[in-house]
């Protein structure tokens, strides 16, 4: 490839890392990152090994949220995760979605105090998108999946 070509390709304009660069990289996110889909597959099995935190306000979080989760607001962490997590456990975070980096922020705040943390990517947004079953106020419920971001007719995506 000529040094023409990858001045004006965008997405070689800075060349991709080593391979160990780049799969030291990759390792260390997945070490801080889980996807929907892994983590309802986990709660599905039973026994995840890990509590789920929703750390949205109460009125987001009575609008839908993961069955089984831990209600924490981002803002009340310093004041009550002690009371409501064992530091053991390890902790997967969520907020609303992709757009929305309260579940950075609630991970940072639980690391700080000394929790094994990863943060769950697509948030609540990608756990109702992907057709997953959620808790409101008035019992549970589920959409049909997103075909943009789950596979129409199989269990998983095969990832």
């Amino acid at each position: 490839m000529s040094s023409s070509t990858t001045a004006v390709n965008p997405v070689l304009r800075v060349a991709p890392a080593a391979p160990a660069e780049a799969a030291a990289y990759f390792r260390a996110s997945l070490t801080f990152h889980a996807d929907v889909s892994d983590v309802a597959a986990a709660l599905a099995a039973g026994g995840a090994g890990f509590v789920v935190v929703d750390s949205r306000s109460t009125a987001s979080w009575e609008q839908g949220h993961v069955p089984g989760a831990v209600h924490l607001p981002t803002a009340l962490i310093p004041e009550q995760a002690e009371q409501l997590l064992d530091r053991s456990v390890p902790v997967v975070t969520y907020c609303w979605g992709p757009a929305c980096n309260g579940a950075t922020r609630a991970a940072l705040a639980l690391a700080e105090l000394g929790y094994q943390v990863k943060e769950m990517l697509g948030g609540f947004e990608y756990w109702v998108r992907e057709g997953f079953e959620y808790e409101t106020w008035q019992g549970r419920e589920r959409r049909p999946a997103d075909p943009l971001t789950a596979p129409a007719d199989a269990e998983d995506c095969g990832c």
